[in-house]
């Protein structure tokens, strides 16, 4: 297993690691299988969505603000619910499929590391599976 270190600069921050991913496809000459990558932090995770327009990720996170405020009826002591819940939501992992070393994504697809309760230093793990 490898992993990718990202380091975000906020608390509520979507990093495009896209090329970093497409990187380590072409450093490792990957052609033909199923990248998996996971986060394994409770308050940071993965998803994919537009990339092209910064619009789509600016109302991702204003429309996660509005849903799961940073303040509410929380019980845990830390702080950080909402980023618990967030992370909940964006999910810890993701599967992308790889074709002639390139990773399988739509067109405006690109891949995000979601940070809740940042800036910090994080790793995402990268597992390959040959197909």
């Amino acid at each position: 297993m490898d992993s990718l270190t990202v380091k975000t600069a906020r608390r509520e921050q979507f990093v495009d690691i896209t090329r970093e991913v497409q990187e380590y496809l072409s450093s490792r000459n990957l052609q033909n299988g199923v990248l998996t990558l996971y986060c394994p932090h409770t308050t940071a995770g993965l998803t994919i969505n537009e990339g092209a327009d910064p619009s789509v990720v600016r109302d991702i996170m204003v429309t996660l603000e509005r849903l799961i405020p940073r303040s509410g009826d929380y019980h845990h002591s830390e702080g950080n619910s909402d980023a618990h819940i967030k992370t909940s939501l964006m999910g810890p992992s993701l599967q992308v499929v790889v074709e002639k070393g390139r990773l399988a994504l739509g067109t405006w697809q690109k891949i995000f590391f979601t940070e809740f309760d940042g800036p910090r230093s994080r790793k995402v793990w990268i597992k390959w599976i040959q197909g």
